[in-house]
Protein backbone atom coordinates (compact mmCIF):
# COMPACT_ATOMS: atom_id res chain seq x y z
CA UNK A 1 0.00 0.00 0.00
CA UNK A 2 2.00 3.20 -1.55
CA UNK A 3 -0.88 6.07 -0.63
CA UNK A 4 1.20 8.56 1.22
CA UNK A 5 -1.68 8.35 4.01
CA UNK A 6 -0.69 5.37 4.83
CA UNK A 7 2.98 6.02 3.91
CA UNK A 8 2.69 8.42 7.31
CA UNK A 9 0.58 5.91 9.10
CA UNK A 10 3.62 3.71 9.43
CA UNK A 11 5.75 5.86 10.31
CA UNK A 12 3.54 7.37 12.97
CA UNK A 13 3.29 4.08 14.25
CA UNK A 14 6.66 2.73 14.72
CA UNK A 15 7.25 6.24 16.58
CA UNK A 16 4.17 5.09 18.63
CA UNK A 17 5.87 2.20 19.23
CA UNK A 18 9.09 3.44 20.33
CA UNK A 19 8.04 5.71 22.85
CA UNK A 20 5.50 3.63 23.99
CA UNK A 21 8.44 0.76 25.21
CA UNK A 22 10.34 4.07 26.86
CA UNK A 23 7.15 6.12 28.25
CA UNK A 24 4.38 3.19 28.54
CA UNK A 25 1.63 4.75 27.08
CA UNK A 26 -1.34 3.05 26.53
CA UNK A 27 -2.83 1.47 23.82
CA UNK A 28 -5.89 3.37 24.80
CA UNK A 29 -3.66 7.29 24.61
CA UNK A 30 -1.66 5.44 21.23
CA UNK A 31 -4.90 4.60 19.60
CA UNK A 32 -6.74 8.04 19.86
CA UNK A 33 -3.69 9.70 19.17
CA UNK A 34 -3.02 7.50 16.03
CA UNK A 35 -7.07 7.93 14.69
CA UNK A 36 -7.20 12.02 15.24
CA UNK A 37 -3.09 12.42 13.61
CA UNK A 38 -4.90 9.72 10.79
CA UNK A 39 -7.80 12.33 9.80
CA UNK A 40 -6.07 15.21 9.77
CA UNK A 41 -3.34 13.77 7.43
CA UNK A 42 -6.51 12.36 5.13
CA UNK A 43 -9.14 15.48 4.95
CA UNK A 44 -6.05 17.88 3.35
CA UNK A 45 -6.36 15.91 0.02
CA UNK A 46 -9.56 17.25 -0.73
CA UNK A 47 -8.00 21.19 -0.42
CA UNK A 48 -5.72 23.08 -1.63
CA UNK A 49 -2.98 25.03 1.06
CA UNK A 50 -4.16 28.52 0.31
CA UNK A 51 -7.75 27.66 0.85
CA UNK A 52 -9.72 28.34 4.12
CA UNK A 53 -9.47 25.07 6.31
CA UNK A 54 -12.84 23.37 6.69
CA UNK A 55 -14.83 23.86 9.84
CA UNK A 56 -15.24 20.16 10.56
CA UNK A 57 -11.08 20.05 10.72
CA UNK A 58 -10.93 22.98 13.00
CA UNK A 59 -13.86 21.70 15.26
CA UNK A 60 -11.71 18.39 15.63
CA UNK A 61 -8.11 20.13 16.51
CA UNK A 62 -10.17 22.05 18.87
CA UNK A 63 -11.29 19.13 20.19
CA UNK A 64 -7.93 17.87 20.69
CA UNK A 65 -6.59 20.85 22.36
CA UNK A 66 -8.85 21.84 24.76
CA UNK A 67 -8.38 21.62 28.45
CA UNK A 68 -11.17 22.58 30.96
CA UNK A 69 -9.38 21.39 33.86
CA UNK A 70 -7.53 24.66 35.51
CA UNK A 71 -5.23 22.86 37.59
CA UNK A 72 -3.65 26.33 39.28
CA UNK A 73 -0.61 28.47 39.96
CA UNK A 74 2.58 26.95 39.10
CA UNK A 75 5.20 29.77 38.95
CA UNK A 76 5.04 32.38 41.13
CA UNK A 77 7.23 35.76 41.36
CA UNK A 78 10.18 35.49 44.51
CA UNK A 79 8.21 38.59 46.06
CA UNK A 80 5.61 40.51 45.72
CA UNK A 81 6.79 42.84 43.39
CA UNK A 82 7.87 40.15 40.89
CA UNK A 83 5.78 39.55 37.85
CA UNK A 84 6.30 36.12 36.02
CA UNK A 85 5.30 35.68 32.49
CA UNK A 86 5.53 33.52 29.05
CA UNK A 87 6.37 30.22 29.52
CA UNK A 88 8.36 27.62 27.62
CA UNK A 89 8.75 23.96 28.03
CA UNK A 90 11.34 21.26 26.69
CA UNK A 91 12.11 18.17 27.95
CA UNK A 92 15.67 16.27 28.08
CA UNK A 93 17.28 13.14 29.76
CA UNK A 94 13.52 12.50 31.17
CA UNK A 95 13.06 15.49 33.01
CA UNK A 96 11.08 19.08 32.35
CA UNK A 97 12.43 22.45 31.97
CA UNK A 98 10.63 25.82 31.79
CA UNK A 99 11.84 28.66 29.96
CA UNK A 100 10.64 32.06 31.81
CA UNK A 101 10.63 35.56 31.77
CA UNK A 102 10.30 37.74 35.06
CA UNK A 103 10.21 41.74 35.69
CA UNK A 104 11.25 42.89 39.72
CA UNK A 105 10.41 46.30 40.44
CA UNK A 106 8.99 47.30 37.27
CA UNK A 107 12.71 47.46 35.78
CA UNK A 108 12.23 45.01 32.64
CA UNK A 109 12.13 41.43 31.69
CA UNK A 110 14.69 38.87 32.10
CA UNK A 111 15.04 35.52 31.50
CA UNK A 112 15.22 32.17 33.92
CA UNK A 113 14.98 28.40 34.00
CA UNK A 114 12.86 26.04 35.95
CA UNK A 115 12.70 22.26 36.05
CA UNK A 116 10.10 19.22 36.79
CA UNK A 117 9.70 15.78 37.25
CA UNK A 118 5.53 15.99 36.88
CA UNK A 119 5.11 19.23 34.49
CA UNK A 120 3.00 20.31 37.34
CA UNK A 121 5.59 20.80 40.00
CA UNK A 122 8.37 23.49 39.48
CA UNK A 123 11.31 24.07 41.09
CA UNK A 124 13.46 27.63 39.79
CA UNK A 125 16.96 26.87 38.49
CA UNK A 126 18.05 30.64 38.46
CA UNK A 127 18.21 33.27 35.97
CA UNK A 128 19.85 32.61 32.47
CA UNK A 129 19.57 35.86 30.59
CA UNK A 130 20.45 39.13 32.42
CA UNK A 131 20.49 42.60 31.84
CA UNK A 132 23.03 43.96 30.07
CA UNK A 133 22.99 47.46 31.24
CA UNK A 134 24.34 48.76 28.44
CA UNK A 135 23.44 49.53 24.79
CA UNK A 136 20.37 49.00 22.70
CA UNK A 137 18.99 46.04 24.78
CA UNK A 138 20.39 47.70 28.32
CA UNK A 139 16.97 47.01 30.54
CA UNK A 140 15.00 44.31 28.60
CA UNK A 141 15.57 40.73 28.04
CA UNK A 142 12.73 38.57 27.52
CA UNK A 143 13.57 35.12 26.26
CA UNK A 144 11.69 32.42 24.05
CA UNK A 145 12.98 28.99 23.29
CA UNK A 146 13.78 28.18 20.28
CA UNK A 147 13.52 24.92 17.46
CA UNK A 148 11.41 23.10 20.54
CA UNK A 149 9.80 20.04 18.50
CA UNK A 150 6.79 21.37 17.12
CA UNK A 151 4.83 17.40 16.63
CA UNK A 152 1.98 17.58 18.91
CA UNK A 153 2.47 14.59 20.90
CA UNK A 154 5.98 14.25 20.74
CA UNK A 155 9.25 14.19 22.77
CA UNK A 156 8.94 18.04 22.94
CA UNK A 157 12.88 17.89 23.17
CA UNK A 158 15.32 20.92 21.80
CA UNK A 159 17.16 21.09 18.56
CA UNK A 160 20.50 22.42 18.13
CA UNK A 161 22.09 24.11 15.40
CA UNK A 162 25.45 23.95 14.53
CA UNK A 163 26.19 22.77 18.21
CA UNK A 164 24.47 25.38 19.97
CA UNK A 165 20.87 25.90 21.23
CA UNK A 166 19.22 28.97 20.51
CA UNK A 167 16.82 31.49 22.25
CA UNK A 168 15.21 34.84 20.52
CA UNK A 169 14.39 37.58 22.63
CA UNK A 170 12.92 40.87 23.02
CA UNK A 171 15.23 43.73 24.20
CA UNK A 172 15.34 47.21 24.72
CA UNK A 173 17.73 50.23 26.11
CA UNK A 174 14.90 51.97 28.64
CA UNK A 175 13.53 50.58 31.97
CA UNK A 176 9.61 49.78 32.73
CA UNK A 177 7.17 46.96 31.62
CA UNK A 178 7.92 46.53 28.00
CA UNK A 179 8.36 50.24 26.53
CA UNK A 180 8.52 51.21 23.07
CA UNK A 181 10.66 50.74 21.65
CA UNK A 182 11.19 47.00 21.48
CA UNK A 183 13.60 44.96 18.64
CA UNK A 184 14.47 40.85 18.71
CA UNK A 185 18.15 39.72 19.30
CA UNK A 186 19.17 35.93 19.69
CA UNK A 187 21.40 33.75 22.16
CA UNK A 188 22.96 30.83 22.30
CA UNK A 189 23.93 28.43 24.31
CA UNK A 190 25.87 24.44 24.94
CA UNK A 191 23.59 22.81 27.09
CA UNK A 192 20.19 24.55 27.51
CA UNK A 193 19.72 22.84 30.58
CA UNK A 194 22.56 23.92 32.33
CA UNK A 195 22.18 27.31 34.66
CA UNK A 196 24.67 29.60 33.07
CA UNK A 197 24.15 32.90 30.91
CA UNK A 198 23.63 32.58 27.56
CA UNK A 199 25.93 34.44 24.87
CA UNK A 200 24.54 37.29 22.57
CA UNK A 201 25.75 37.62 19.21
CA UNK A 202 27.14 40.24 17.90
CA UNK A 203 25.23 41.09 15.02
CA UNK A 204 22.05 41.95 17.37
CA UNK A 205 19.61 42.91 17.01
CA UNK A 206 18.48 40.85 14.13
CA UNK A 207 15.37 42.87 13.70
CA UNK A 208 14.37 45.95 14.64
CA UNK A 209 11.60 48.59 13.49
CA UNK A 210 13.76 50.83 11.86
CA UNK A 211 14.95 47.66 9.28
CA UNK A 212 14.96 48.92 5.70
CA UNK A 213 12.23 46.17 4.77
CA UNK A 214 10.16 46.96 7.90
CA UNK A 215 6.60 46.66 7.42
CA UNK A 216 3.39 48.61 8.20
CA UNK A 217 2.55 46.65 11.35
CA UNK A 218 5.91 46.26 12.92
CA UNK A 219 6.88 49.93 12.43
CA UNK A 220 6.89 50.43 16.55
CA UNK A 221 7.64 47.78 18.50
CA UNK A 222 8.43 44.14 17.79
CA UNK A 223 7.13 41.36 20.51
CA UNK A 224 7.82 37.78 21.51
CA UNK A 225 8.72 35.30 18.80
CA UNK A 226 8.68 31.12 18.14
CA UNK A 227 10.96 30.13 15.84
CA UNK A 228 10.68 26.56 14.04
CA UNK A 229 12.53 24.27 11.80
CA UNK A 230 11.15 23.40 8.18
CA UNK A 231 13.08 20.73 7.03
CA UNK A 232 11.17 20.62 4.48
CA UNK A 233 12.24 24.41 3.28
CA UNK A 234 8.81 25.04 2.21
CA UNK A 235 9.65 28.91 2.44
CA UNK A 236 13.19 28.65 1.22
CA UNK A 237 14.88 28.63 4.23
CA UNK A 238 15.06 26.33 7.15
CA UNK A 239 14.20 28.71 9.97
CA UNK A 240 10.65 30.77 10.27
CA UNK A 241 10.19 32.82 12.95
CA UNK A 242 6.63 34.32 13.99
CA UNK A 243 6.44 37.01 16.40
CA UNK A 244 3.64 39.79 16.99
CA UNK A 245 4.49 43.85 16.64
CA UNK A 246 2.51 47.00 16.58
CA UNK A 247 2.86 50.64 15.00
CA UNK A 248 0.65 51.63 17.03
CA UNK A 249 -0.55 50.60 20.98
CA UNK A 250 -3.52 48.06 20.92
CA UNK A 251 -3.30 47.18 17.81
CA UNK A 252 -0.82 43.73 17.54
CA UNK A 253 -0.94 41.35 14.93
CA UNK A 254 1.73 38.33 13.83
CA UNK A 255 3.97 38.32 11.36
CA UNK A 256 6.76 36.18 10.10
CA UNK A 257 10.51 36.16 9.06
CA UNK A 258 12.97 33.48 7.82
CA UNK A 259 16.31 32.52 7.89
CA UNK A 260 19.08 30.01 7.06
CA UNK A 261 21.51 30.83 9.72
CA UNK A 262 19.73 31.71 12.89
CA UNK A 263 21.28 35.33 12.56
CA UNK A 264 20.64 37.10 9.88
CA UNK A 265 16.62 37.50 9.21
CA UNK A 266 14.34 38.29 6.09
CA UNK A 267 11.07 39.21 6.41
CA UNK A 268 8.71 36.87 4.95
CA UNK A 269 5.73 38.81 2.54
CA UNK A 270 4.77 42.17 2.75
CA UNK A 271 2.15 42.24 5.67
CA UNK A 272 0.82 40.42 8.96
CA UNK A 273 -0.18 36.83 8.79
CA UNK A 274 -2.84 36.78 11.62
CA UNK A 275 -4.61 39.72 12.75
CA UNK A 276 -7.73 40.31 14.85
CA UNK A 277 -9.53 43.59 15.45
CA UNK A 278 -9.03 44.67 12.05
CA UNK A 279 -12.07 46.75 11.37
CA UNK A 280 -11.35 49.30 14.24
CA UNK A 281 -7.43 48.43 13.96
CA UNK A 282 -7.62 47.55 17.65
CA UNK A 283 -6.94 44.48 19.23
CA UNK A 284 -3.91 42.47 20.18
CA UNK A 285 -2.88 38.77 18.76
CA UNK A 286 0.44 37.61 19.88
CA UNK A 287 2.74 35.48 21.66
CA UNK A 288 2.23 32.20 18.93
CA UNK A 289 3.50 29.20 19.96
CA UNK A 290 3.30 25.97 16.71
CA UNK A 291 2.94 22.44 16.54
CA UNK A 292 2.17 20.38 14.12
CA UNK A 293 -0.32 17.66 13.49
CA UNK A 294 -0.55 15.55 10.47
CA UNK A 295 0.04 17.58 8.13
CA UNK A 296 -1.58 20.72 9.68
CA UNK A 297 0.41 23.50 11.36
CA UNK A 298 -1.68 25.18 14.61
CA UNK A 299 -0.83 28.50 15.93
CA UNK A 300 -1.40 28.37 19.50
CA UNK A 301 -1.77 32.49 20.56
CA UNK A 302 -3.21 35.52 22.58
CA UNK A 303 -5.81 37.57 22.18
CA UNK A 304 -7.23 40.79 23.73
CA UNK A 305 -9.10 44.19 22.82
CA UNK A 306 -11.28 42.91 19.99
CA UNK A 307 -13.18 40.58 22.70
CA UNK A 308 -13.47 40.65 26.25
CA UNK A 309 -10.52 40.19 28.42
CA UNK A 310 -7.95 38.15 27.38
CA UNK A 311 -7.44 34.96 26.70
CA UNK A 312 -6.07 31.75 24.37
CA UNK A 313 -7.11 30.54 20.56
CA UNK A 314 -5.74 28.93 17.66
CA UNK A 315 -5.79 28.93 14.29
CA UNK A 316 -4.69 26.39 11.73
CA UNK A 317 -2.59 26.09 8.62
CA UNK A 318 -1.28 24.08 5.90
CA UNK A 319 1.59 26.20 4.40
CA UNK A 320 2.68 28.58 7.40
CA UNK A 321 1.12 31.38 5.71
CA UNK A 322 -2.69 31.24 4.95
CA UNK A 323 -3.68 30.43 8.52
CA UNK A 324 -8.08 30.23 9.04
CA UNK A 325 -9.09 31.60 12.81
CA UNK A 326 -10.88 29.60 15.43
CA UNK A 327 -14.04 30.86 15.56
CA UNK A 328 -15.55 28.90 18.62
CA UNK A 329 -14.49 28.65 22.32
CA UNK A 330 -11.66 30.26 23.54
CA UNK A 331 -9.02 27.84 24.80
CA UNK A 332 -8.40 29.59 28.07
CA UNK A 333 -10.01 32.71 29.38
CA UNK A 334 -10.53 34.44 32.52
CA UNK A 335 -12.92 32.04 35.15
CA UNK A 336 -10.54 31.77 38.52
CA UNK A 337 -9.63 34.20 41.24
CA UNK A 338 -5.54 33.54 40.00
CA UNK A 339 -6.76 34.50 36.27
CA UNK A 340 -9.80 36.68 36.49
CA UNK A 341 -8.18 39.72 34.67
CA UNK A 342 -5.89 38.06 32.36
CA UNK A 343 -5.93 33.79 31.29
CA UNK A 344 -3.05 34.28 28.06
CA UNK A 345 0.31 33.93 26.68
CA UNK A 346 0.00 30.22 25.83
CA UNK A 347 2.45 27.14 25.80
CA UNK A 348 0.53 23.81 25.11
CA UNK A 349 2.15 20.34 24.94
CA UNK A 350 0.40 17.05 24.52
CA UNK A 351 2.30 14.36 26.90
CA UNK A 352 1.47 10.39 27.97
CA UNK A 353 -2.19 11.39 27.06
CA UNK A 354 -2.75 14.30 28.66
CA UNK A 355 -2.82 18.45 27.25
CA UNK A 356 -1.00 20.94 29.35
CA UNK A 357 -1.99 24.35 28.54
CA UNK A 358 0.61 26.79 30.09
CA UNK A 359 -0.45 30.03 30.11
CA UNK A 360 0.24 33.95 32.24
CA UNK A 361 -2.23 34.22 34.50
CA UNK A 362 -3.31 37.80 36.04
CA UNK A 363 -5.77 37.88 38.94
CA UNK A 364 -5.08 38.08 42.88
CA UNK A 365 -2.36 36.08 42.93
CA UNK A 366 -0.51 38.81 40.66
CA UNK A 367 1.22 37.86 37.72
CA UNK A 368 1.58 34.61 37.64
CA UNK A 369 2.14 31.07 35.24
CA UNK A 370 -0.84 28.84 35.53
CA UNK A 371 -1.95 25.56 34.34
CA UNK A 372 -5.03 23.48 32.35
CA UNK A 373 -5.40 20.18 31.46
CA UNK A 374 -7.37 18.65 29.15
CA UNK A 375 -7.53 16.06 32.23
CA UNK A 376 -8.56 16.74 35.92
CA UNK A 377 -4.75 16.07 37.32
CA UNK A 378 -5.67 17.91 40.68
CA UNK A 379 -9.05 15.15 41.66
CA UNK A 380 -6.52 12.19 40.37
CA UNK A 381 -4.23 13.55 42.72
CA UNK A 382 -6.52 13.84 45.83
CA UNK A 383 -7.72 10.50 44.80
CA UNK A 384 -4.02 9.22 45.22
CA UNK A 385 -3.69 10.83 48.76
Amino acid sequence: MNHPVAADVRRLHSVWEVRGSAAKWSLVTSAATFLFVAFVLAVPFLATADEPVDAVTMQRVYDEVKTPFKYGVVIRGDTTNQLVDCPNIFRRDGKWFMMYVAITGKVGYETFLAESDDLMNWTKRGKILPFTQSGWDAWQADGGLALVNPEWGGDASVESFKGKYWLSYIGGAMQGYEPDPLSVGMAWTRDPTKLTEWTRVKENPVLTPCDPDVREFERLTLYKSTIIRDKAKSLGAPFIMFYNAKYKNGYERIGMATSKDMINWKRFGTNCVVANGEEKRNGMSGDPQLVKMGDLWVMFYFGAGWKPKAFDTFAVSRDLVNWTKWEGPHLIEPSEPWDETYAHKPWVLKHDGVVYHYYCAVGNAGRVIALATSKDLKAKAAEAK
